[in-house]
């Protein structure tokens, strides 16, 4: 005897509504099986879930009702069946392209994960050890802004004479330096050649802390005093590392030399 499902059973099975099964039927996509005259009710066979599992995986393909409904009324068997093996490749396809994403969100997430614990970690002052670090400076750039951030190494580059553009590159990260009441935005090079606005960071300890725009102010005060009061130094610079710490986001390191 052939098993009968409800609408809200059939419904359930395809991990849809019963409101869509009706509208499927009313359209001529899936029409149940048995209708109860004296009732309405809808009753649908395994044979037409095998059919309703078809036009929602066709859906996912983007494929509208009306072009699924005129596929699954062709008479010609083969013409459905190599339809089908090209959805199916479309959906290999879509399947990579998903799984291609999943990974790049995976490796976003990691990372952002990583500076949430640093910054737990450092949460406060706290000493880092950095090598000699040759930057460039900025002749016009002070403070990062969306605009000047979203292609921050190219400020740099151009500001490369043509001839030397090929003895240049720079680490992917931005930063403020300041000294004698003078403040630019910098790049960290990886290879450089001498050419005016280029700086050295010396080698050495650094009072670190992390901070946001809107304490960075005192942030770099508090630090500056505790290179005075409790390292015996005066700095005579200062460097803020740009922390991108979320999507048109940004926090700071803020550094100051204490021992070199």
């Amino acid at each position: 005897m052939k098993k009968y499902l409800s609408v809200g059973e059939a419904a359930k099975a395809v991990q849809t509504t019963s409101e869509t099964l009706r509208h499927y039927d009313r359209i001529g996509l899936v029409k149940p099986s048995k209708k109860d005259e004296w009732t309405n009710y809808r009753y649908y066979t395994e044979q037409d879930i095998v059919r309703l599992n078809t036009v929602r995986a066709l859906q996912l393909m983007d494929l509208p009702l009306q072009e699924i409904k005129k596929v699954l009324e062709y008479d010609d068997l083969e013409k459905i069946i190599d339809f089908l093996a090209q959805a199916e490749k479309k959906a290999d396809e879509k399947i990579s392209a998903l799984q291609y994403s999943k990974s790049k969100i995976q490796l976003a997430k990691a990372d952002y994960e990583r500076k949430l614990q640093t910054q737990q970690k450092f949460n406060g002052t706290f000493l880092k050890d950095y090598p000699e670090r040759v930057i460039l400076l900025s002749d016009t750039l002070e403070k990062p802004t969306l605009d000047n951030l979203w292609n921050y190494l190219g400020h740099f580059y151009d500001k490369v004479t043509p001839a030397l553009k090929e003895q240049f590159s720079f680490e992917d990260l931005a930063g403020i330096y300041t000294e004698n009441g003078i403040t630019r935005l910098f790049a960290v090079c990886i290879r450089y050649a001498d050419i005016d606005g280029l700086k050295v960071l010396p080698k050495g300890k650094y009072l670190c802390a992390n901070c946001s725009e809107e304490n960075r102010e005192q942030m770099l005060r508090e630090l500056i005093h505790i290179a005075q009061t409790k390292y015996g130094v005066e700095p005579t610079f200062t460097v803020q590392l740009i922390v991108v710490s979320g999507i048109l986001q940004w926090n700071y390191e803020v550094q100051v030399l204490v021992d070199r």
